[in-house]
Parts: structure tokens; sequence; C-alpha cells
């Protein structure tokens, strides 16, 4: 069954994300800095929300996802990110290192090298449903279409998954599912983006 969201919830889940996100990339390399770059032009079309400057001077590009679900145990890659203008889905195409998948309702925050999560699920795309959703912006209403993976599956399949449970107040601890290789740095990589709900763009 489809689901059908407002823009204006979209966008709180997204920034509660993002926030998560930022406290945990700050508390996991303390003297790191994060740059949020969803309004810059060139980091939307490269799939990036945040940049995280390491105290190397290295820098990874953070993509992430809010999930309002109050019972999910799946994740949604977006595959689709409109389907009516017929644009991919930043899932194909995001240049991050990181995605990290704020599960909102459940306090839990997944951290997954993007490069090899993509590269494990694109053989076993049709092995998962799809699902569709509709995001209302005023009179304009667009349908996202994503993959239903399980959260089991990414971790047994993918190394170097992280869950994270996040405390009150936005702290989170970490909870290795296996340890995280540093991916290289490819937030120079050109792409484009556009959002879809609950910040799964």
């Amino acid at each position: 069954m489809a689901r059908s969201f407002s823009m204006r919830g979209v966008q709180g889940a997204a920034d509660r994300a993002v926030q998560h996100a930022r406290t945990w990339l700050l508390a996991t390399e303390p003297d790191s800095r994060v740059h949020d770059v969803q309004a810059d032009p060139r980091f939307q079309h490269r799939g990036v929300d945040l940049l995280w400057e390491l105290p190397s001077g290295e820098v990874r590009g953070i993509e992430v996802k809010g999930d309002r679900n109050a019972t999910r145990r799946r994740y949604f890659f977006e595959l689709v990110s409109n389907l009516e203008k017929d644009t991919p889905g930043c899932f194909l195409y995001s240049g991050a290192d990181l995605l990290v998948y704020v599960f909102l309702s459940q306090g839990e925050l997944h951290v997954l090298p993007m490069r090899a999560t993509r590269e494990w699920f694109l053989p076993r795309a049709k092995e998962y449903p799809l699902k569709h959703a509709f995001t209302q912006t005023g009179a304009i209403r667009y349908t996202t279409v994503g993959a239903v993976v399980s959260v089991r599956d990414v971790s047994e399949g993918v190394p170097g998954v992280l869950r994270v449970p996040l405390k009150r107040g936005g702290a989170a601890k970490e909870e290795a599912v296996a340890g995280l290789e540093a991916p290289p740095p490819s937030a120079s990589a050109p792409k484009d983006e556009a959002g879809g709900p609950d910040g799964l763009g």
C-alpha cells in the first residue's frame, strides 16, 4: 500500500534525521567539523547532505535519510525520486561515502557504506518489493518509488554496517554490527538529487 506525505512532515523528519547524524559524526570524531550542504546546488546534484571534515583533512560525503515508520525494520532505497518526471532516485547515483539512515520512531541510527551497499543491492534488486510513496507540495503531488529491503539482509551482506541506538536528547551510543571500514572520499563526484518522502530521497 502506498504511503502519502505532506512536505511539512517530510521536511520535519529530514531535519531531525540530519541533527541525529550531525551529533553522531561529531561524537565519533570530536575534532571533526560537519558542514550542512543540503541547500547547496553543487552537493544536491551529488546526493550529499553533509560534509564530514576529519582532523586528518579528509572530507567524506554523508547522505542522510529519516524514516518515521514506527514498526519498520526495513530500509527504503529510493530508485525513482519523481516518477512523473522520470528522475532517478539518489540511492542509485549518490556520491556520498556513507548513508546515515535514521529510524526516528525506533530511536536508531544506521550507518551504511554507500558504495558497498549499492554494489550488494543491485544484483539482488529483483528480490525486493517496490513501494510507491506520494508527497504533496501545495498543488503538486509526486510519486517516489523505492525498494523495501530488510535491515538484517543488509547487515549480513554488507561489511561495515553500524547500528547506533539514539539516546534522549539526540546523543548516540555506538553498537557495531560490524567494524566500519573507512571508505574512500567521493564527495567530488557530480551527481543529481531530488528529495523523497521522510527524507528518503
